[in-house]
């Protein structure tokens, strides 16, 4: 076999055997633990040149920092991102995420952007920007992962397999949690659980996690104080406890899209706005460094510290503005690292408030806290096994993470039915995008009129007579007719049969004669009409809606230039056909 033959060898392989495939996710897994390595480490560096900080030491639990770095670090972080993005996106769209590439793109993303992205996180991060770095991390795995898909030609589910595989290793990674990172691709980057898909991405998550395991500790590695026994009187507590943190989080997301919408209105320019952002977040960092970064030392900390309500209630204010600013105001990262700190606090604020009437409780507040670390973390990034699992992997305690499901349970409740969004998809909808999830939705729009269509289309001028309709299409020479009018405009629908009915203003000895009308008499749907790009729903709303067996295919609705028809039969048969075929990928038939 030749070096060009390689890649179709590569996937003929994958394509007969699972084995392949599960070797392909292992090595994607192992190179999804050196990306977060690298990111972590780099970061880490960052956050030591910028604010002075000793080696190891976690930029959120750092006191010492002098003011002006505290100010200068983030606003110059920001100057230099706000920069580098104008520069590099300022003709290009903005980049494909894991979530919407395999909900809309079967997996494709650019290797090119998702670097860059990347390291824009780093960049957001090191400089002290309140987000965390699990997009960068699963952005760039994503991408590599893709890319590597692209060059063996995989087919589509194939790819949206490895895509969820990078992802998920690099989530495992990040915080040595196998099962959590697993979950974390099953729920919210290929939208579904399957048998097919189980060992695959399991092999990516273990081998990510060995491989950044090895060469180094776990980016958050919490220290869990003693959790005290959880009895079921503690139950309602916690479901409650999910409920808040469910309004909580849609408070934060909410909060983030109010400072973009606010800085899109303003006259900053859009590569001025993160220096604006950073010197917010610099601002609070001074009273407090907890909102600086993604916050791993202040979750620890926070866990187990004893202080006051008031502290608590302040520190999670200042953090949910810090990370809102950095959001809206164009640092590049995510809230899922941001989340769990500002579940921890919710948490402990949650157990306070009721220890104030209720002092039994009293002791109960490592519980909260971990339980609302969890639910937060399902309202903003969703998933709710993920974070269950989470807890497990974390504390090794079933008795919590039982709980944790029913709060997560509660907190997934909440945010569906008031706000219907995590973060992800709440900045797909304000881009215009209706996603909701990875579910695999694009085939739909890639499934459009113009690609179902018949080209050979039987048409007449709708201005000439029935006498020459009749002799151009004798009866049952076609099932469709379509009127035109000059440079091929749609004017209307003919049905063939129309043409030899009788026409009732004539008499009865004329009736047999062609009738001296002409086509445009019998026109049915003139404003019914299908766009090319038109996906196969929408085409079978029309359908509905026309009550037609075939309408026809327009270039636009300016023009109505007729380039093709389609029949409501053969549409239905494509879609059903689709359907079934993205079903057997699903179960690996």
């Amino acid at each position: 076999m030749g070096t060009g033959d390689a890649p179709q060898g590569w996937r003929v392989l994958l394509r007969s055997s699972e084995i392949g495939v599960v070797f392909l996710a292992s090595v994607i897994g192992v190179f999804a633990g050196l990306i977060v390595l690298a990111m972590s480490f780099t970061t880490q560096l960052l956050h030591e040149l910028v604010f002075g900080l000793s080696q190891g030491q976690r930029l959120s639990i750092t006191t010492n920092i002098p003011p002006w770095r505290a100010l200068v670090g983030p606003v110059l972080g920001g100057l230099a991102i706000g920069f580098a993005s104008w520069l590099f996106f300022r003709r290009r769209k903005q980049p494909v995420d894991p979530i919407e590439a395999n909900a809309l793109h079967g997996g494709r993303m650019s290797l090119r952007d998702s670097v860059f992205v990347a390291l824009q996180t780093i960049g957001s991060s090191g400089a002290g920007a309140s987000v965390g770095l699990e997009a960068g991390y699963t952005q760039a795995a994503s991408g590599l992962a893709s890319h590597i898909g692209r060059r063996l030609r995989l087919r589509r589910a194939d790819m949206r397999l490895m895509v969820g595989c990078a992802a998920g290793g690099a989530i495992g990674a990040a915080f040595d949690a196998p099962l959590t990172g697993a979950f974390y691709a099953f729920e919210l980057i290929l939208g579904s659980y399957s048998i097919a898909a189980f060992v695959p991405v399991m092999a990516a998550t273990f081998m990510a996690t060995v491989t950044h395991s090895l060469l180094a500790p776990s980016l958050l590695a919490v220290e869990v104080p003693p959790i005290g026994p959880i009895v079921v009187s503690d139950l309602p507590l916690v479901v409650m406890l999910g409920a808040a943190c469910g309004l909580v989080g849609i408070l934060v997301m909410r909060a983030a899209a109010f400072v973009e919408a606010g800085f899109r209105r303003s006259r900053i320019p859009t590569w001025l706005r993160p220096a604006f952002g950073g010197l917010v977040v610099g601002a609070l960092a001074i009273w407090n460094p907890s909102v600086f970064s993604a916050g791993h030392g202040a979750i620890n900390l926070y866990l187990g510290i004893d202080t006051s309500l008031l502290l608590l209630a302040a520190v999670l204010v200042a953090k949910a503005l810090a990370s809102s600013v950095s959001i809206g105001s164009g640092f590049r990262g995510g809230l899922f690292f941001a989340s769990l700190l500002l579940g921890v606090l919710t948490g402990r604020l949650f157990i306070g408030v009721l220890s104030l009437a209720f002092p039994n409780l009293a002791g109960h507040e490592t519980l909260f806290a971990l339980v609302g670390m969890s639910s937060l973390a399902v309202s903003i990034v969703g998933g709710p096994m993920t974070m269950a699992l989470l807890a497990l992997e974390m504390t090794g305690d079933l008795k919590l993470t039982l709980a944790v499901v029913g709060a997560a349970g509660a907190a997934s409740l909440v945010t569906r039915r008031l706000f219907g969004f995590s973060f992800a998809t709440w900045r797909f909808h304000l881009r215009g995008e209706s996603i909701r999830g990875a579910h695999d939705v694009g085939w739909m729009r890639d499934l459009t009129a113009g690609s179902m269509m018949r080209i050979e289309v039987p048409k007449i001028a709708a201005d000439a007579t029935i006498a020459e309709a009749r002799l151009k299409y004798p009866p049952g020479s076609t099932n469709y007719l379509v009127a035109v009018g000059p440079g091929d405009a749609y004017v209307g629908m003919v049905p063939p049969g129309a043409l030899y009915e009788p026409d009732p203003a004539l008499g009865e000895e004329a009736a047999a004669e062609p009738a001296p009308r002409t086509v445009r008499h019998l026109l049915h749907h003139p404003d019914r009409m299908l766009l090319a790009d038109m996906s196969v729903r929408d085409t079978l709303k029309l359908f509905d809606e026309a009550e037609s067996e075939a309408l026809p295919v327009v270039a636009d609705r300016d023009s109505r230039r007729l380039v093709g028809i389609l029949s409501e039969a053969h549409a239905i048969k494509r879609y059903s056909d689709e359907m079934s075929r993205r079903n057997r990928e699903l179960t690996g038939d």
